[in-house]
This record gives C-alpha cells, structure tokens and sequence, in this order.
C-alpha cells in the first residue's frame, strides 16, 4: 500500500514558506504522494455542519485559513521528482470547466506527470453561494465537468454544448503528459457518488470510516463498474486517515494497517489536526512511516 502525507495547507499550517521544504523532506523519507483538500469559505453563520460537529462547533477551526490546493501542489511539484500529487478532494463543480482543465494540465507537466485528480462535490451550501454555483445541481455539473475533462485531454479539437457550459470548438494544444490525462478519483460517501466511482473514474479517494461501512460503499462502486461494462478490479482506493489532536504514531500506524487490511492500493495520513506546525506533522508522519515499514 502506498502511504502519503497532506501538505502544509491549513490552520497553523498554512505556511507558504514551508512548503518546498515540507514536500522535499518528506520525499526523501519515503513518502509516496503529497496530497491537498479544498476549502474556499468558513461562514460565520453556515449554513450547513461539518460531519460529526454541533452548532455551536460546526467546523474544524482549522479550516479558517485555507491555502489554494493548486498553488500548494504546484510549489510541491517544483520541490520533488519522484511523489504523486493528489486532491482530497477539489470541488470540482466550482471551477469552469474549460479554466480547470488548463489549470490541471499544467499542473501534469509540471510535475512530469505524477498529478492524480480527486473531485468531490463539498458539503456546505455558503460556498457555492459565495463561488456563484448551484448546489442543487452539484451531481450533474460534476458529471457535466468529467465529460469536459475528459475531451480536452484526449481530442485534439474539442468543443462542447451543454447543460451548464459551451464551449465553442478550438485546438486544443495544451497536453497532459500522462495519456488521456491525469487518473481521475471522485470522493464522496453516499450510494450515489459511488456509483459514479464505478461508471467513470479510475478509483475512490474515500476516508477512514466505521468497520464495514467503506466495504459496503466499496462494493456498490464494483457493481457500477460491472454494470457500465468495465473491470471492478481495476479500481483504485485512495483512503484519508484524519487522526485527532494527541493521536501517538502507534496509534495512528493501527489505524494505516487497518486500511491495508481492506485492501485499499493508498492511504494518506492528514496531521494538521494533530499537531501544531508542518515540523511537528513531518516528524509525527516519519515516524508512522517508520513503524508501517519496518
């Protein structure tokens, strides 16, 4: 199983200046990919709650100061040669279609090929409010945004016309470098979003979830895959370890071998929540790195 580690991005973390030396470092320790979330809105008053928190705790307070993802990943790829680069998760039914497409195919050559695309759809209505998209139909632009995507990076010429965007038909002469572009994982938790997982993406970027529950969500995505004509066993597992504030590297190297267990081809451990500062995490990670390896 490969094991990776989130960048600095948030909260206390949410270092600019640490970042080249956070991806280095952790690159040479032995960390197989870096990975970044997305969060564009902390609303005083929001309108939905975060997993697992109340009212008067709707949020992780981390989450007020949020680096941009692409940038984040774009200082990492400049800093390191061998570590893939992934999203947990980008919204993608945020972003233009035909802007992100530009963004992430330059974001591939940069890093020589090693970017894995993870789109999700968010949880919290204010920031759709706030980037002008409609929550509503959050399902249906991602679907609208994947049938973009995959045109631009496998037609030479590409137009499009559709529910939400037209794009009029132009060459399109920024390529990826991996082969009908970047591997693209979906996140989410309901039986919808894996179903999608199944018909159209290379695999899962999901997170630690209670015994049974990822197995059960797992296995609706391989009857999509069957369904829509494609191998089940191709799919991928991408799985985000969220340990709390204190967690020790014993604890957290129980919960990695517990993702090994089901199977899952990736896990990534996220400490901004742990630890205080990038040095902190760094050390904590290494030393979970150590224990999973031996």
């Amino acid at each position: 199983m490969e094991i990776g580690i989130a960048l600095p991005q948030y909260g206390t973390h949410a270092r600019a200046d640490r970042v080249a030396g956070f991806a280095r470092d952790a690159e040479e320790a032995g960390f197989d990919s870096f990975w970044v979330g997305d969060r564009v809105l902390t609303p005083v008053a929001p309108s939905d709650l975060y997993p697992g928190h109340t009212p008067e705790n709707p949020y992780p307070h981390q989450y007020k100061t949020f680096l941009d993802p692409l940038t984040v990943l774009t200082v990492a790829a400049g800093a390191t040669s061998r570590a893939r680069l992934g999203m947990s998760t980008l919204n993608g039914p945020w972003y233009p279609p035909a802007l992100l497409a530009r963004s992430l195919t330059s974001l591939d050559q940069v890093s020589g090929g090693r970017l894995d695309v993870g789109l999700g759809i968010g949880w919290l209505r204010d920031e759709y409010t706030a980037v002008g998209a409609d929550f509503r139909k959050r399902g249906a632009l991602l679907d609208e945004l994947l049938d973009v995507l995959h045109g631009i990076w496998t037609q030479e010429e590409f137009g499009h016309r559709g529910p939400h965007w037209t794009i009029p038909v132009a060459h399109v002469g920024l390529r990826p470098v991996q082969p009908a572009g970047p591997p693209v994982y979906l996140g989410g938790f309901s039986p919808a979003a894996l179903r999608r997982v199944g018909r159209r993406a290379t695999g899962w970027v999901g997170a630690v979830l209670p015994p049974g529950a990822a197995e059960g969500l797992w296995d609706v995505a391989r009857r999509a895959a069957e369904e829509a004509g494609r191998a089940p066993e191709a799919l991928r597992r991408r799985i985000r370890c969220n340990p709390g504030p204190g967690a020790t590297a014993d604890a957290i190297a129980a919960l990695l071998e517990g993702v090994r267990a089901t199977g899952a081809d990736g896990c990534f451990v996220d400490l901004q929540q742990s630890v205080d500062s990038p040095d902190e995490a760094l050390e904590l990670g290494v030393k979970v790195l150590g224990l999973l390896r031996g």
